[in-house]
């Protein structure tokens, strides 16, 4: 694979997929003493546990992983099976000598329970351990884990829309390396990196519509709107030290990222969060790393979509079907 979220050292990735239900979630495991990490919420319809832990002033200082799921707020669920995958290896919180550990493990869902799959698939504790025990450095990107049920580009409704996925990318700068992962369910169009719509919502020819301009022009939203949520859901992390407060600052770059690739984004139907984590040492500045977040955040978007394979009448990018 190509620039990745694991060529942060120590960090792995995994999926578990329900093709049928189209649904599944995605599991970011930290080095096995923690990483600290921070969150910065963007939307306004989202679904989450352990934000709070995230926060700069919250007592743990860090976490052992990060899930992110459909299934809306029954795929929570999933992330009781990674918080018991990792207390069987004694990974988490210490709760004093001999007692036991808490694993910290904050997780955040988008809505992908309409239209390609069942209402009733949604992931499982069972899911996010399988999704533990697959984590590697390597690991596919597109319509897998929590974005085998993501559609992007809704503003005309469901019909209208396109398929979005999970991908990723880093970027360097030296021996400074920061990573991104992005599941992008989103309620607008996905841009390129010059401006020009990748994938969204469809007009009745074929091209494309521009989310944005039907929406300020008085449009009213489709049956999105009525039928499902929607959002985008990134992790960044570095190899270089930083404070949650710190971290902070890269999160927020996360979200401009997404309000230059995702248009509109953050809106009353997305909850967008942006997870930001520190997995080293390495000596940086913040306005070093927020610079190469938002590159990699920015990519992370655009590989979502690139790879992500139709389903059901809505085309993908990464198939034959797709545009």
């Amino acid at each position: 694979m190509g620039p990745s979220l694991t060529d942060v050292p120590g960090l792995l990735v995994g999926h578990a997929t329900d093709v049928p239900g189209a649904t599944g979630c995605t599991v970011v495991l930290a080095p096995e003493a923690g990483m600290p990490c921070t969150a910065f919420v963007r939307g306004r319809a989202t679904g989450s546990r352990e934000l709070d832990a995230c926060r700069p002033e919250s007592l743990a200082g860090r976490v052992d992983a990060i899930v992110l799921t459909g299934g809306s707020a029954y795929g929570l669920a999933a992330a009781d099976g990674v918080a018991r995958w990792l207390e069987a290896r004694g990974r988490g919180f210490a709760i004093g000598p001999g007692i036991g550990v808490v694993p910290i493990v904050p997780a955040a869902v988008v809505f992908d329970l309409l239209p390609l799959g069942r209402f009733e698939a949604r992931p499982t504790p069972a899911m996010g351990a399988a999704a533990c025990d697959a984590a590697g450095r390597e690991f596919a990107e597109g319509s897998v884990g929590a974005g085998t049920g993501a559609t992007v580009g809704k503003a005309l409704g469901l019909e209208r829309a396109m398929k979005g996925g999970v991908g990723t990318w880093s970027a360097r700068a030296g021996d400074i390396v920061v990573g991104a992962l992005a599941v992008v369910n989103a309620f607008g169009d996905v841009l390129d990196g010059a401006g020009r719509v990748l994938a969204g919502a469809r007009d009745e020819g074929g091209g494309f519509a521009g989310a944005a301009d039907y929406l300020a022009g008085g449009g009213a939203p489709g049956g999105a709107l009525r039928a499902a949520h929607h959002t985008t859901l990134v992790v960044l992390a570095t190899n270089a030290g930083m404070d949650r407060l710190a971290l902070g600052g890269l999160a927020k770059a996360g979200g401009d990222a997404l309000a230059r690739r995702v248009v509109p984004s953050g809106t009353a139907v997305d909850g967008d969060v942006v997870f930001a984590c520190a997995a080293g040492s390495a000596a940086a500045t913040p306005f070093q790393i927020e610079q190469l977040g938002r590159a990699a955040a920015e990519m992370a978007v655009e590989r979502a979509v690139r790879t992500a394979q139709g389903r059901d009448g809505i085309p993908g990018l990464g198939d034959a079907t797709g545009r």
